[in-house]
């Protein structure tokens, strides 16, 4: 199981690489509030997706987030560091199906 920081550290380097392919991605026209609750942990972090970005990554749950990935602590860093097909996690995110397709573009 990773440790907390583990997630922070994974989640600001989601933002980092996002932030660097995002020229060359171009405009995602997404903006949404995110919330990632990290289930064996039972912590939650919350930011928003703006532009193709992630941004304002804060510890805490947002329940009003209208995009919520629910999952696992090592989970999450697999995903973020591509040993984990983004497919295999979209039941564990929760958002309106043109979201979902959005969101997949961006990961």
């Amino acid at each position: 199981m990773a440790t907390v920081e583990d997630c922070r550290q994974a989640l600001h380097d989601l933002a980092a690489r996002l932030a660097a392919n995002a020229e060359a991605r171009g405009k995602l026209d997404l903006d949404r509030t995110l919330a990632c609750r990290l289930t064996d942990l039972k912590v939650a972090f919350h930011g928003r997706i703006a532009g193709g970005l992630l941004l304002d990554i804060a510890d805490g749950d947002d329940p009003k987030a209208k995009i919520a990935l629910v999952t696992t602590s090592d989970e999450l860093l697999d995903l973020v560091a591509g040993r984990l097909d983004v497919s295999r996690v979209l039941t564990s995110i929760r958002a309106n199906p043109f979201d979902l397709l959005k969101l997949r573009k961006l990961l």
